[in-house]
């Protein structure tokens, strides 16, 4: 058996008597059958049903399994902005968390993009109560994405598995990306790579960090504004309007546009990472990859040359 397979009998068997043993533990043993709700080839989500409410029971590949040891330190840091895990198992990726409701996707007050402003301004601040933090990140495993590191991340992308041989990326254009936003003053903090609006709570709650990296907390609106302009049919103006709500918690360390000069280059190199965490999604996957997804990394990569979200 593999670390990680979701439909082998022997891990259902050995995840839930973990969910069970440890909930029964708390004083709220599971009540009924225990049912798988989200099932991806990187990661799956069960539900347990207790006396207390539901429990949501997560895991990862051992590449993302990271997300286990990391929010706990969240929690530790910044309790209002991310959800308490009621339990971890750090050597396998294993989460429990207690329900925490509807999504803000799923509950969206009557002004959407009021909501969106909001809660990219809550996630700035939570990027800034992080940057202390940077250290213990690291040494718990979340991916070193810092500008610095990009170089190298990428010519290790380009040489590895699935990349076309006509991919043209301009290596020496991309290094001077990284060495312009490695200096311009913004600390670096966790960059959540997959911002939306279905993975935060009302009241500003984070969650689903699998994709994360310490990278240049910028790059965060890279997804963040492409799903805005997705969901919202937003059009330029609108966008820069959520970049600046989100920059505004920045405008203590440099000059407004200074910080749009850095998102506009943490985006476009904030592909790099985005192509690392589905090479890592992707690489020890438990189920079988559809050929949509093993193509991302490739597609990440091609859109170095492209303009970002705004």
């Amino acid at each position: 058996m593999r670390a990680n397979d979701w439909h082998d009998p022997l891990w259902r068997e050995s995840a839930h008597s973990w969910i069970g043993e440890t909930l029964s533990a708390m004083g709220t043993p599971v009540l009924g059958e225990i049912e798988e709700t989200r099932v991806r080839p990187w990661s799956v989500t069960h539900r347990a049903t207790t006396a207390d409410g539901v429990r949501w029971f997560k895991a990862n590949t051992m590449d993302c399994a990271y997300e286990a040891r990391l929010v706990p330190v969240l929690a530790a840091r910044a309790p209002d902005s991310v959800l308490t895990p009621l339990a971890v198992d750090e050597d396998r990726g294993w989460l429990l968390t207690a329900d925490a409701g509807p999504t803000l996707r799923t509950s969206h007050g009557p002004d959407q993009r009021r909501d969106w402003r909001e809660m990219l301004q809550a996630y700035a601040v939570l990027q800034r109560e992080i940057v202390p933090a940077v250290p213990d990140l690291l040494a718990v495993g979340v991916p070193d994405m810092r500008p610095s590191t990009l170089p190298a991340v990428l010519d290790s992308l380009l040489a590895g598995p699935g990349i076309p041989d006509d991919l043209a990326v301009d290596s020496a254009a991309f290094a001077q990306w990284c060495t312009e936003l490695a200096a311009d003053g913004i600390p670096a903090s966790l960059q959540h790579d997959d911002l939306h609006d279905d993975n935060v709570f009302p009241g500003f709650r984070f969650f689903d960090w699998g994709d994360s990296s310490v990278s240049h907390p910028f790059g965060s609106l890279l997804v963040a504004l492409s799903s805005a302009s997705f969901f919202m049919d937003l059009g330029r103006a609108e966008l820069e309007e959520l970049r600046d709500a989100y920059l505004e918690v920045w405008t203590d360390l440099a000059p407004l546009p200074d910080l749009r000069r850095s998102v506009s280059l943490a985006c476009r190199v904030g592909r790099v990472p985005k192509a690392a965490a589905w090479q890592r999604a992707l690489r020890d996957a438990a189920l079988p990859v559809d050929e949509g997804f093993r193509t991302a990394v490739p597609e990440y990569l091609a859109e170095l040359p492209e303009p970002t979200p705004v």
